[in-house]
């Protein structure tokens, strides 16, 4: 008997652990990738922004996305891919004001989804 109460303490210690380590992670991944859509955000806003900066935050999250997709859903992942590629097109174009909208809707992107998967109350009922 008790080893049956310390074996099943111990999985749920090792699983809240697990938990918190990937909400750890995947903060730290959109951290820097907000810190990258900024740094696109000045350059769009005073329109000195161009194919490769775009380029370089998509390749950005390129190789980001390919180590999120175990802990994220991949229509979540997909609706960033949509949002960059969008602004990418824009900028390559030379379209900033409506470059500068589509980076806003990914910053928020950024902001909001690892929340949506953080250990807390509200996401677990």
């Amino acid at each position: 008997m008790v080893k049956s109460i310390i074996y099943t303490l111990t999985a749920i210690t090792l699983c809240v652990v697990l938990f918190v380590c990937v909400e750890i992670y995947v903060n730290k991944q959109f951290e820097e990738f907000t810190a990258a859509i900024d740094t696109l955000y000045k350059k769009v806003e005073d329109e000195t922004a161009n194919r490769e900066d775009g380029y370089a935050v998509k390749q950005m999250w390129l190789d980001k996305k390919s180590k999120l997709h175990i802990f994220l859903p991949h229509n979540d992942i997909s609706y960033v891919d949509y949002w960059l590629n969008e602004t990418c097109g824009l900028i390559y174009t030379g379209e900033y004001d409506l470059a500068l909208g589509k980076l806003e809707v990914l910053k928020e992107i950024a902001s909001t989804l690892p929340d949506s998967y953080a250990v807390k109350l509200e996401n677990i009922f």
